[in-house]
């Protein structure tokens, strides 16, 4: 099995690390010090379950890998429109696209059945940019549950979790995915394949929707968000208006707000990505996570009054920190 990570930060890197383990061959792509120090040290993990190093190809130039099995997809979403220079010298015929994003991906309409078969959503494919790009018949959705940072160039922090689900947009229990599956365990991770990845999609937005943008508004962890009395309303009403959309798709979602609150309180002082992104500078992956809901609202007809509040509040943040 041959796998390209491109986009080899936090979490591509710990994942072609443990497939590299696992004896696939593996290219990682990634620029700057993080890969200088890939290619003479290789990617260390550290982790509560055993430090390893591990050493797979790694490279700037993705025509030096050619044509692979799968890409595992570790860019932000908001990158996806813009690399395919990079992802075309990685694509054969049958190339398998693993996109491990936050969010509504691009492909959540392709194959779904129903009223909205089909259907393109504007805020995370604006114009079918990311379509052209990205092919949805490629697409392997990825819902990531591991928590990991990059320490420093070539130094992965595992903290937490090992599963990554994956799954087709037609719901089926594809033999891609049970490859690759079969090869992220081997790797020493959990990498269920859910025919209902959907629901595991929406069960990780409930937070991402959420702690996301408050965080960078308020510049508040987790633990100050859920102990704010203020903001856990704001959080608890934000929840439950995103439950409705899920519901007004088909999507029941399994677990509860409070479970959601319960199981964020207990994550402590940590920051969000959005409120991380914010402080260094670097572009609010918002769209999927807040704009598509709001798109996928108006589509169905529910009401989503404090969604669209705090669409409007975290997008003109996210459009002055790029300013």
């Amino acid at each position: 099995m041959k796998v390209a990570v491109l986009g080899a930060g936090a979490i591509g890197a710990y994942v072609g690390a443990a497939l590299h383990r696992a004896g696939a061959d593996v290219h990682l792509v990634a620029r700057g010090p993080h890969l200088a120090a890939m290619r003479q040290h290789g990617v260390r993990v550290l982790s509560p379950r055993g430090d390893f190093t591990a050493r797979p190809h790694a490279t700037d130039d993705p025509a030096e890998v050619g044509p692979v099995d799968y890409v595992f997809l570790g860019l932000k979403a908001n990158a996806y429109a813009a690399c395919g220079p990079l992802i075309a010298p990685l694509l054969h015929d049958t190339t398998a696209v693993v996109a491990a994003q936050n969010g509504i991906p691009w492909w959540y309409f392709h194959r779904h059945g129903g009223p909205h078969d089909g259907h393109r959503l504007e805020s995370v494919d604006p114009g079918g940019a990311v379509g052209a790009v990205l092919a949805p018949q490629r697409a392997i959705g990825c819902v990531v549950y591991a928590a990991t940072e990059l320490e420093g160039p070539g130094v992965v922090r595992h903290l937490e979790g090992t599963r990554f689900s994956i799954g087709e947009p037609d719901r089926s229990v594809s033999a891609r995915c049970l490859a690759f599956s079969g090869a992220m365990v081997d790797g020493g991770l959990k990498c269920p394949v859910e025919p209902e990845l959907r629901g595991d999609i929406w069960v990780k937005l409930l937070g991402n929707i959420s702690f996301n943008p408050i965080s960078a508004l308020a510049r508040a962890t987790m633990r100050q968000m859920c102990l704010h009395g203020g903001t856990r309303r704001v959080i608890e009403i934000m929840m439950n208006e995103t439950l409705a959309v899920a519901r007004a798709l088909g999507c029941e979602v399994g677990v509860s707000v409070e479970r959601r609150l319960a199981g964020a309180e207990r994550v402590g002082d940590h920051r969000t990505s959005t409120l991380q992104d914010l402080e260094r500078g670097k572009p609010l992956e918002l769209d999927v996570l807040l704009a598509a809901v709001v798109e996928l609202a108006e589509i169905t007809g529910v009401e989503v009054p404090t969604l669209r509040t705090v669409h409007a509040l975290s997008d003109l943040l996210a459009l002055r920190s790029a300013a």
